[in-house]
């Protein structure tokens, strides 16, 4: 089997969590920048963080025969202090031509705040300035219906936005047609406590089909699994859904998605 990972915090985890990536048939994984579990100080700690993201990171990825991709942004989470937010996007321009950038990401809404929105929409409006690709975070539980609709209603507002560009990650059985039928890729997110399991990932997929629609394991310092996306394919084999389709969802998706990003590139042979 082989796979792609599209959404996997690889600083928050251990070289044998790459090992066993690589194992289970991973041809590349991709980091997008998120919270610590603090808020930052300072514009300082943030160009240290996008450095470790384009440099360090993937260095340790190579080691195991693993591309390693990035995207960067400022967490929603730290959206509050708009004089440190601003100084941040002021910084992200300059790592936009590193080798291993595919976009501005994770970006979106956290609590759904008037902050959270001018800075989500001056994080659309430089990506849409440097032909980036789009990467959105949706809230959790309880907001998430809320903040799906305000983050879909900021980017049909902006006439730079093309629809095929951005994923809306984390969507669940409320929100993944409004995604969908607004001409978005849609992101399922498999957490062992939270947003869905394999079998709701699965139901999603029967009913919505496999089109524009990627899984990934988000997996980061919580409870998390870095193999959740090959195990889900276990759950599709399971109910009788061909390698085709198999292939189709944790595979080609994402590399059709991600490959309108020139530097992206990944071995492409059928698994052994």
């Amino acid at each position: 089997m082989r796979y792609i990972e599209p959404h996997g915090h690889m600083v928050s985890r251990t070289t044998d969590d790459y090992q066993a990536m690589v194992t289970a048939g991973c041809r590349a994984v991709c980091e997008p920048a998120f919270w610590a579990g603090f808020d930052r100080g300072s514009a300082a700690g943030f160009r240290d963080y996008f450095r470790q993201l384009t440099e360090y990171e993937p260095a340790r990825a190579a080691k195991f025969l693993l591309p390693h991709y990035s995207w960067l942004c400022l967490n929603p989470k730290e959206s509050e202090d708009l004089g440190l937010a601003r100084e941040v996007l002021a910084l992200i321009p300059e790592f936009l031509d590193r080798p291993n950038v595919l976009g501005i990401g994770e970006i979106g809404l956290n609590r759904n705040t008037r902050n959270e929105l001018r800075i989500l929409e001056e994080h659309v409006a430089l990506a849409v300035r440097h032909d980036q690709l789009i990467l959105v975070h949706t809230p959790h539980l309880e907001d998430k219906l809320k903040g799906t609709r305000l983050i879909l209603d900021l980017l049909r507002a902006h006439p730079g936005v093309r629809p095929g560009r951005v994923i809306i990650d984390h969507v669940e059985e409320h929100t993944i047609q409004q995604v969908l039928d607004a001409g978005f890729w849609a992101g399922i997110t498999l957490y062992p406590d939270s947003k869905s399991s394999p079998p709701r990932a699965v139901d999603m997929l029967e009913i919505c089909g496999r089109e524009r629609i990627w899984l990934n394991s988000a997996c980061d310092w919580g409870v998390s699994d870095p193999l959740a996306v090959p195990k889900t394919a276990l759950e599709m084999r399971r109910r009788g859904h061909s390698e085709d389709f198999v292939d189709a969802v944790l595979f080609r998706n994402p590399v059709r998605f991600l490959a309108q990003c020139p530097k992206f590139t990944v071995r492409a042979e059928p698994a052994g």
